[in-house]
């Protein structure tokens, strides 16, 4: 079998598993947000699986630290409340955060979508992650999308 065959049996596998006929909203992940006071500012879309309409569409790259190279970080205070808005119609069924720095990766511990900034200054990176798992199949993914922000606490 020649590798461009190889490649596109594998394009297909991906498409088909990673994403369900259920049907998402959108063409792509709804829009996330980071809130912190009454100021918002934009997240970085990272790798994700969608479906929406009967077309699937996955799309991987690279994680939060290379994603986010060149971008201002967002100013916040030790301990200030960070909020993460994303508008969906359906719920995901998990969520994580996972913040990065120096080689380390720490899962963040607080509600769903909210967090206190850490209390030590430096450069953060964070990683959103949220899921749509089938209601009737836990194993079947209709959608998931990783987010990408970073914070510098002065």
């Amino acid at each position: 079998m020649t590798k461009w065959i190889r490649v596109c049996i594998l394009m297909l596998f991906i498409n088909l598993v990673g994403c369900t006929n259920s049907g998402m909203e959108g063409a792509k992940p709804p829009e996330t947000k980071v809130q912190i006071g009454n100021k918002t500012f934009k997240t970085k879309l990272g790798s994700y699986c969608w479906n929406s309409n009967g077309h699937g569409e996955c799309a991987d790259t690279a994680g939060p630290v290379e994603l986010l190279k060149g971008e201002q970080p967002i100013q916040v205070q030790p301990g200030e409340m960070v909020t993460l808005k994303t508008i969906y119609s359906l719920k995901p069924t998990e969520i994580r955060v996972t913040q990065i720095s120096e080689q380390n990766e720490t899962k963040v511990v607080g509600e769903k979508n909210r967090f206190s900034a850490p209390s030590s200054k430096g450069i953060y990176y964070y990683s959103y992650s949220l899921d749509w798992r089938d209601k009737n199949d836990k194993n079947v993914s209709n959608g998931d999308a990783n987010y990408a922000f970073v914070l510098q606490v002065k």
